[in-house]
């Protein structure tokens, strides 16, 4: 029996048009799948709605695959394509496997043969890191840094050292909630010729994307409100 493929399928970053977001074939092959591993069920489902999928989407399949899924779980997750069913996985933003649990299915799926066909979107790592004018040549995604103060604090310093030394693009994500704390650690320990571009709610109406040395943005009489709100933080040195 042929295995069925697994589609990396993007999707918007926010309340964003999705004609503009993705391309016609992403939709296209999105609609025609009846399974789905998604890292949130209630987003997903919203998705798949608004993309008028060709079953009403009642009558799809939807397995969840997120921070909580246990690891001796997720085998399970690939009998659909082993029994040669087609599967879309899902982010709840953005681009599936990228500071997202959707790479292990994917290590998963390598191994037994599967294919992963990874589908075009937008990420915003990627688009940050455009607007950015930081170094696209050189750069490293950090994923999450420490949520402890200290060992965050200690990050950062490590981080731009290595920026500094290598010349290199230091892109880094938090949880929305603590984005201020963050902001504030970066240009509490951070030195002041040290650029910073801060990319918030990517391709929203109230898209936020600024780069500015430390001092000039301790100099700012008002610092962006990051509170909850998806962001992307992006340190060269």
């Amino acid at each position: 029996m042929a295995l069925g493929t697994l589609y990396f399928i993007p999707v918007t970053l926010g309340d964003d048009n999705l004609s503009l977001a993705l391309p016609p074939d992403v939709i296209s092959i999105a609609q025609k799948l009846e399974v789905f591993v998604v890292e949130n069920e209630k987003t997903a489902r919203r998705f798949l709605g608004l993309i008028k999928t060709n079953k009403p989407v009642r009558e799809l399949k939807l397995m969840t695959l997120n921070e909580h899924t246990e690891e001796k779980t997720i085998p399970a997750l690939l009998a659909p394509l082993l029994g040669g069913q087609n599967v879309g996985l899902m982010s709840e933003a953005g681009c599936p496997g990228i500071a997202d649990p959707g790479a292990k299915l994917a290590a998963l799926a390598h191994k037994k043969g599967i294919r992963v066909a990874p589908l075009v979107g937008p990420s915003a790592i990627l688009l940050s890191l455009m607007a950015s004018g930081l170094n696209g040549q050189h750069f490293t995604f950090l994923g999450y840094l420490p949520a402890d103060k200290a060992a965050r604090i200690q990050k950062l310093k490590e981080i731009e050292k290595q920026s500094r030394k290598n010349n290199e693009t230091q892109i880094f994500i938090e949880t929305p909630y603590r984005n201020q704390h963050l902001l504030e650690d970066i240009l509490a320990h951070c030195q002041n010729e040290t650029q910073l571009c801060i990319a918030c709610n990517i391709s929203l109406d109230d898209e936020f994307i600024v780069s500015r040395n430390i001092q000039t943005w301790r100099n700012a009489k008002e610092l962006p409100d990051l509170h909850k709100k998806p962001t992307v933080f992006l340190l060269l040195a």
